[in-house]
């Protein structure tokens, strides 16, 4: 059984559990803010915009380690959930231009959106011989910056036997004890429902039996983990990273990467093609697959995209787990609908 223990509505779910604050690790989807980079400085000659669904301490971070290297550089971060940035974006680019230089976000479909719609510089990272060749677009507009796998989670005190599969997770004796994430706000869960309908042996059949377990559907992947830890819903559909965070801080959660197949984003970083600071922009996505940009990754509770740099402690190998790397192109062109179909049997 692949099953990781780490040591020490469309039922909305309006909250976490009583007694159990929402800690700062929501994933994807947190409340948009804009920010500094925390280390500004009057001698920084170039202000370099990110928009990006990295939690708000995730990308604080990242940008004070890469602004640390390049004092010339201020790094200006707006956050949201993927959906949101992407409403953001087309917002802008109907009154103007997007606000951008580069967008550090969840899905590969979202890239290859604005690929086809001719939005993304072509560049190639210098250092992109290091990278697992599944994260980089072969087209060469994006590049993949960390590997998320979605999970099976389970609450440790109130389940004794964890669903080990997809599969499994669809019995009706799980009815009433799952929580997932808002695929209208998350792309991680938009892209897993699209994953889901075109996996063999899955598909749109077994979507309609999860949905007749009559799953809690929270706003993103960080309520889910927070249901989880609590007990509130002893089993959740979330990515990889939370579980750890949570059971490194003494929650009893713990993960099972399903034997079916594990569907995983890669959170790509592109650059808008009409950036007037393509030269910082291309600084920034070097760092983020560099060693030590993959270094910090790993020590963020993230999986890497190159083998150089370890994994998170109680982390798997990324050689011991079936990842799902289905055709992202066929991908992007089924996701809305796939994402519809889950809002018509899951409410």
């Amino acid at each position: 059984m692949n099953t990781h223990r780490i040591a020490p509505s469309r039922r909305l779910l309006a909250c976490v559990a009583v007694g159990v604050a929402v800690i700062g690790t929501a994933a994807c989807s947190e409340p948009a803010a804009e920010t500094g980079s925390g280390t500004e400085s009057s001698s920084a000659d170039q202000t370099l915009t990110v928009y990006t669904s990295e939690p708000q301490a995730k990308i604080d971070a990242l940008v004070a380690s890469f602004t640390a290297d390049n004092p010339g550089i201020d790094v200006k971060v707006y956050r949201a959930g993927t959906g949101d940035l992407n409403a953001r974006i087309a917002s802008e680019r109907a009154t103007g231009k997007v606000g951008a230089d580069v967008l550090l976000a969840a899905d590969a479909p979202t890239f290859e959106g604005y690929k086809a719609e001719d939005l993304l510089l072509k560049y190639t990272p210098t250092d992109v011989s290091a990278l697992d060749p599944n994260v980089v677009d072969p087209d060469g507009y994006y590049v993949g910056t960390r590997i998320i796998p979605t999970v099976i989670a389970y609450n440790t005190t109130s389940v004794s036997a964890p669903p080990t599969s997809w599969k499994e997770l669809a019995d009706p004796k799980f009815s009433g004890q799952i929580t997932l994430p808002n695929p209208d706000v998350s792309g991680a869960a938009a892209f897993n429902t699209a994953v889901w309908m075109s996996t063999d042996g899955l598909g749109e059949s077994w979507l309609e039996d999860l949905a007749a377990n009559a799953p809690i559907v929270a706003e993103s992947n960080g309520p889910v983990s927070q249901s989880v830890a609590s007990g509130t819903q002893p089993i959740g559909i979330v990515v990889d990273y939370l579980v750890r965070e949570l059971a490194e801080k003494g929650s009893p959660i713990a993960l099972t990467y399903p034997t079916d197949g594990v569907p995983y984003v890669s959170e790509p970083a592109g650059i808008f093609k009409d950036s007037a600071q393509t030269e910082a922009a291309k600084k920034f996505v070097d760092f983020l697959v560099s060693k030590k940009g993959q270094e910090l990754a790993v020590a963020q509770q993230y999986l890497p995209v190159r083998a150089d740099v370890g994994t998170p402690e109680g982390a798997p190998a990324l050689s011991e787990l079936d990842l799902l790397t289905p055709d992202l192109k066929q991908i992007t062109a089924i996701q809305a609908e796939a994402v519809q179909r889950f809002n018509e049997l899951v409410k």
